[in-house]
């Protein structure tokens, strides 16, 4: 048998119901690899390792007392939690060092949905202060890093999630998207992910819609992984300002393997960011996937970018805004971060009218962008402009500002479709010759996650399952 670390998400489902595993032994391998593997990495910033063992006993009891009438679907799983989302009686630090000793009140209802299904949670990933940077630094812990070469950036906000999964700590995790906090460290740890329409998982009961950037969403080595938990996380809770449409063959896991026929795919690889350069790796990316995606028989057409240069402005003022909404009495503000700091004040000096103003601009913005792109079933782009870049890159910087500058040029395609609300997905189909993972970005129409599902089902059984069997040195 191969190692528990192997295995899918579902085949461990598969092999606890079968008795073939066992919850505890899944769940004291990957403690174990915890422990020995990631110091260095920095994929955790809490572990729970009683919890975990704890919430394994209970499902083992279950087992053994023969209840497998109707077993949640993925008993024994272990689902890390990252750590901007409350999970009761854990530490929550939203990446800050201003946080330490909050500890969650309740549950955010995503995480109630991954317990009903059985998953065990193994700690907290880490991510960066108040999930705003897109890469995992901060004054917690050591730095989140991709495990293809730990001198080098796992990306962020779900940086310690990617890390996590890319380097067999766990076989799946949860993770949160508002500017691509899901795809960029996916494209840099290799993995597949997926940033849900914006309304498909709820935020509540505590953390609020706002504009409707962020969503939670799924990190996996593989399609059919992804689309089990997005099945599992899917949900509305009353109050949701937003509601994505249920999937028309029922769940999402029916699209993994299910033939999406010929689909009209657009494609583009310009930044609406001023002064972004695609490097050459990514658009070999790219156009490497442009040639699968025709060898599977697509029409794949070239299209002017759907949002250009002049959002950018009006977003920056929302991002500023957002880095405002966790409260942070006077006197801890010393232990913010420099780029925190720095967010936080320009977030104070944007007024009502000029946050509602940049909403109404991205709206409008919205509206002329998906009259051209609904006219295709997915949109191809790169997922970021550059391969996985050093740790510490982004801030061997003179200033806040220049670091936030680098941000956007490292990032500018993930955050359109959290600013139009449509799914897209991180396909791990690159690496460099150097062997650092370079992913490319489909996007849908909204409400169409089975569509990217679908397509990415097929270019995965394409290239080979889990993308050619890559596997970091560290696995």
């Amino acid at each position: 048998m191969a190692h528990i670390h192997d295995l899918t998400a579902l085949e461990q489902a598969a092999a606890v119901r079968t008795g073939e595993l066992s919850p505890v032994q899944i769940t004291e391998h990957y403690l174990e690899r915890i422990e020995r593997l990631d110091p260095g990495l920095g994929a955790f910033v809490t572990v729970t390792a009683d919890r975990a063992l704890a919430q394994a006993r209970e499902q083992e009891a279950r087992l053994a007392a023969g209840d497998t009438g109707d077993l949640p679907p993925l008993l024994g799983v272990p689902i890390p939690i990252k750590d901007l989302n409350f999970v009761k009686d854990v530490p929550l630090h939203f990446g800050s060092a201003t946080y330490e000793g909050f500890v969650a009140p309740a549950d955010d209802s995503v995480v109630e949905r991954l317990r009903d299904a059985g998953t065990v949670m193994l700690g907290k990933t880490s991510t960066p202060e108040f999930g705003m940077p897109c890469y995992t630094e901060t004054y917690l812990h050591e730095p989140a890093r991709t495990p293809w070469d730990i001198t080098r950036s796992a990306g962020g906000s779900s940086g310690g999630a990617a890390a996590a999964v890319a380097a067999g700590l766990a076989p799946a995790a949860q993770g949160s998207d508002g500017a691509g906090s899901i795809r960029i460290p996916a494209s840099v740890c290799g993995l597949f992910g997926i940033k849900p329409s914006r309304g498909r998982i709820s935020a509540g009961p505590i953390i609020p819609d706002l504009a409707g950037l962020s969503t939670n969403g799924p990190l996996a080595r593989n399609v059919a992984d992804a689309a089990a938990l997005l099945d599992v996380m899917a949900h509305n809770n009353p109050g949701d300002l937003y509601h994505a449409p249920a999937p028309e063959l029922g769940s999402f896991s029916a699209y993994v393997g299910r033939e999406p026929g010929r689909l009209r795919i657009a494609r583009f690889a310009t930044p609406a960011v001023p002064g972004a350069e695609v490097h050459p790796d990514v658009l070999a990316a790219y156009e490497s996937a442009s040639a699968v995606l025709e060898s599977l028989g697509h029409e794949v057409e070239e299209i002017a970018p759907p949002f250009g240069p002049d959002v950018v402005p009006e977003f920056v003022k929302m991002w500023f805004s957002f880095s405002c909404m966790h409260p942070v009495a006077e006197e801890l503000e010393p232990k913010l971060r420099p780029l925190t700091a720095w967010l936080r004040e320009r977030g104070r000096a944007v007024s009502a009218p000029e946050f509602l103003q940049a909403q109404g601009t991205l709206q409008l913005a919205t509206r002329f962008a998906l009259l051209v792109t609904d006219a295709y079933d997915a949109v191809l782009s790169p997922t970021v402009t550059q391969p996985p870049v050093p740790v510490g890159w982004f801030e061997d910087v003179e200033s806040p500002e220049e670091t936030f500058e680098r941000m956007m040029r490292f990032a500018p395609f993930a955050a359109i479709y959290n600013v139009s609300g449509q799914p897209a997905v991180n396909l791990p189909l690159y690496w460099t010759p150097d062997g650092l993972p370079i992913g490319v970005m489909l996007a849908g129409r909204f409400g169409e996650e089975g569509t990217l599902i679908s397509l990415s089902s097929q270019v995965e059984a394409s290239v080979g399952g889990f993308w050619g069997d890559r596997r970091p040195p560290m696995w």
